[in-house]
């Protein structure tokens, strides 16, 4: 089965062909760490997720990049200002290390509710700032790079005589130029719309690390350059991210890759849409702003009830992913209806009898599904394609129609394949069954506590090994201990 995916770069669809086949390189532009994970980070985790899963199921062999991004998140466009997350830390008295694998942690955990698999490699940009130093060499031994008071910046106008600087969105340098605005520090640059390579760190600049041209950081865009060559070559299949990053972070790492090494390196540039909040953009300015925990537990005014991780993941797929996702509590709700319908018919497969004739032919069902994941990502088709199917089961369950075992089996195989394995939707635990299983591991974990103050080790280290083998992981603090289930 051909897959074939929209190419921003070309502004057409494409059949996919590897590099390598069938090995895939795919490089996603992970989430900048200095916040809790919000519900612009849910779209192109699930959006990529998604096309991770449909590449695995056609039987490539895929190495999937998402960075952190930990240094480099500046707070102005004109690439000077305070690191976002460095000022963090500097407010909260931390160290900036600490503030990013805090928001880490906690972007991990929200990816994993919302069924999100780990990517292969995950390198964050503080620990490959080797990399991009030699990376920021080369640029400037190709010249299309120059150094000014110890920083380093990109030649747009040398590098847009010898290629295209604009190409993947369309922008010329003379729109570039009428739409900068007057900012400070824009004096160390020969054009305003040069990008920074490095940055000479201010004093008071807590994130710094020594460079041949000063003590500072590398520029935003240079990470995914860098990181992208490392792990997947000077040559791999697709990029993805939002549609917010093709300028002036994609186009930036077009041209730095280009420039470093003569020809681009990726083949298929993929971008998802927005979500919108009532056909609004999401910002704190705004008051629209909706972090993922929020959502879980509907601590939010924006939100009428609490929506679960499988919820959010549902309402994502139900729209293509290069069209805008606008977001509302009755668009949740509907999408919680709709996914309750899905899981209602998947429980209700295990109740149907087989009988001795089949009346339904369910032998397309995983290609009819396949084939529109296949044509660009086209989860809503395949969604509608699925529900068709429920209304099939439910026929079934009402004795309406018939199944021999070894169909019912076939479709029980292809109904969860296309539901669980590539959409990535899995049956979530009713609250009481929550409810239960953490009323239970706390009574545990009193009996444990108790071995601890009897200095009983023995039990102690006991209960702690068999909940670790069933998928409990004990951590013990000074005042108290806290568990979390794998």
């Amino acid at each position: 089965m051909k897959f074939r995916l929209y190419n921003t770069l070309s502004r057409t669809k494409e059949d996919f062909v590897p590099y390598n086949p069938p090995f895939v390189g795919l490089y996603v532009c992970g989430p900048t760490v200095y916040g809790d994970p919000h519900l612009g980070h849910a779209r192109p985790a699930v959006t990529y997720d998604l096309l991770f899963r449909l590449l695995k199921a056609l039987d490539y062999k895929v190495r999937y990049v998402r960075n952190i991004t930990d240094v480099g998140h500046l707070e102005h466009d004109s690439d000077d200002g305070e690191d976002k997350l460095a000022k963090k830390a500097r407010l909260e008295q931390l160290e900036p290390m600490e503030v990013a694998q805090y928001y880490t942690n906690r972007y991990r955990d929200a990816m994993k509710r919302l069924g999100v698999l780990p990517p292969s490699i995950e390198p964050q940009a503080s620990g490959h700032i080797i990399e991009q130093i030699e990376l920021v060499k080369q640029i400037l031994n190709a010249g299309y790079a120059y150094e000014s008071n110890g920083s380093v910046y990109f030649d747009v106008d040398k590098y847009n005589r010898d290629h295209n600087y604009g190409k993947l969105s369309g922008r010329s340098t003379d729109e570039m130029l009428s739409a900068t605005r007057d900012l400070d520090g824009q004096s160390d640059k020969r054009k305003s719309y040069d990008f920074a390579l490095w940055k000479k760190a201010a004093p008071e600049h807590i994130m710094r690390w020594p460079s041949p041209w000063s003590d500072g950081f590398p520029g935003w865009h240079l990470e995914c350059s860098a990181m992208s060559r490392k792990y997947l070559g000077d040559r791999f299949d697709i990029h993805g991210g939002g549609m917010d990053l093709i300028f002036p972070h994609h186009e930036c790492e077009i041209a730095q890759s280009t420039a470093s090494m003569g020809h681009e390196a990726v083949r298929y540039w993929m971008h998802n849409n927005m979500i919108t909040i009532d056909g609004r953009k999401m910002g704190k300015s705004l008051g629209n702003f909706i972090t993922l925990e929020e959502l879980f537990s509907g601590d939010n005014e924006l939100l009428d009830k609490a929506y679960s991780p499988m919820t959010i993941r549902f309402f994502i797929l139900q729209a293509h992913y290069r069209s805008t996702l606008d977001f509302s509590s009755e668009a949740l709700s509907a999408a919680e209806k709709g996914l309750e319908r899905l899981m209602n018919a998947m429980a209700a497969l295990d109740k149907i009898t087989p009988s001795d004739k089949s009346t339904v032919d369910v032998s397309k069902l995983k290609d009819e599904c396949m084939e529109s994941l296949c044509d660009d990502l086209n989860s809503p088709v395949a969604i509608a394609t699925l529900f068709e199917w429920v209304k099939v089961v439910n026929q079934l369950h009402d004795g309406s129609q018939t199944l021999t075992a070894d169909d019912l089996e076939s479709l029980k195989s292809q109904f969860r394949f296309v539901v669980t394995d590539l959409l990535g939707l899995v049956p979530e635990m009713e609250k009481n069954e929550e409810e239960l299983i953490g009323g239970l591991i706390a009574m545990i974990l009193d009996v444990r506590k108790q071995a601890k103050e009897e200095k009983n080790w023995a039990v102690s280290d006991k209960i702690r090994d068999e909940l670790a083998r069933m998928g409990v992981t004990v951590k013990d603090r000074k005042d108290g201990t806290d568990w979390e289930i794998k």
